[in-house]
This record gives C-alpha cells, sequence and structure tokens, in this order.
C-alpha cells in the first residue's frame, strides 16, 4: 500500500531522495544544483517559507518524494520530484504528483509551476497528461526545455 506523507525537509528520508534525484538528473545535464540554478533547498521546502515536502512510503519504505516552493502568494512550483528505481514503472510519479498538488492547494495555492529537461521527454509527457500547459520560462532554470502550469 502506498502512503502519502508530509515529512520534514530537512531530515532523512527528503533529504536522501534529493540527493539520489540531484545525482541522476546531474548525469544528464551537469550539476543542477550549480551556482545560478533555480534554488530547491530545503529551505525552500520548509512550512516556514509556505513549502512542504511530501514522501511516498511503501511497506514503510520511502520509494518517492518531492517538494512544494513557494513563488508568491497564489502560486507554487513543484521541484525535485524522485522515484527511487526499483520502483519506477508503476505509477508512482504520477501519484507523487497528485499528492504534491493536494498539498499545495492545502497550503492556499491555487496554480502550481513546473518545468523539465529535454532529455526528459517521460517527464515532460506525464505533466502534459496531468493537465499542465505550457507557459514561459518563469523560473530561469538553464536546464530546462520545458515549463507548465496548471490551476489547482
Amino acid at each position: 500500500m502506498i502512503d502519502a506523507r508530509t515529512v520534514p525537509s530537512d531530515a532523512v528520508p527528503a533529504t536522501t531522495l534529493v540527493a539520489a534525484m540531484v545525482d541522476e538528473v546531474s548525469e544528464l545535464y551537469g550539476r543542477i544544483d550549480a551556482p545560478g540554478a533555480p534554488s530547491a533547498t530545503p529551505v525552500d521546502f520548509s512550512e516556514a517559507r509556505g513549502g512542504v515536502f511530501v514522501v511516498l512510503f511503501e511497506d514503510g519504505e520511502p520509494v518517492a518524494g518531492g517538494g512544494v516552493k513557494r513563488l508568491d502568494d497564489t502560486a507554487c512550483e513543484i521541484k525535485r520530484m524522485y522515484v527511487v528505481p526499483e520502483a519506477r514503472g508503476r505509477g508512482l510519479a504520477s501519484q507523487l504528483l497528485v499528492a504534491l498538488e493536494d498539498a499545495a492547494r492545502a497550503g492556499g495555492y491555487a496554480i502550481a509551476r513546473l518545468d523539465t529537461g529535454p532529455r526528459q521527454p517521460e517527464a515532460q509527457a506525464m505533466y502534459e497528461r496531468a493537465g499542465y500547459a505550457p507557459i514561459g520560462n518563469f523560473n530561469a532554470n538553464p536546464f530546462a526545455s520545458f515549463w507548465g502550469e496548471k490551476a489547482l
């Protein structure tokens, strides 16, 4: 059974999932946590900053995670989505996206934005299936080729 939980963004398992995501995506694009890249730190995902970090657990084990980062009073950005390799291919990324959208709504956000890069066409296809419409480059992410927005 999959269980979605909000967890502290500055502790395990959030930090472990984000580190794995950064390492994997950095193999595609180079270090994505380099200076000049959009911020996606544990502080950005903290409640004090209007953020949240959600982890999907399966039988008590973390299998996916991602964060919601405040952009302004009405809009947030979904960041650092990651599914552990051994849990892929079962629709967990879509379940995580729904859980992140639910958390964003609960936080009072009316709009969710996100991005993905050209070497992740499956992520872009999932976002478009979930209702994210293409928008302009809202976050100056040098690694992205698709920016999407959805009314929550």
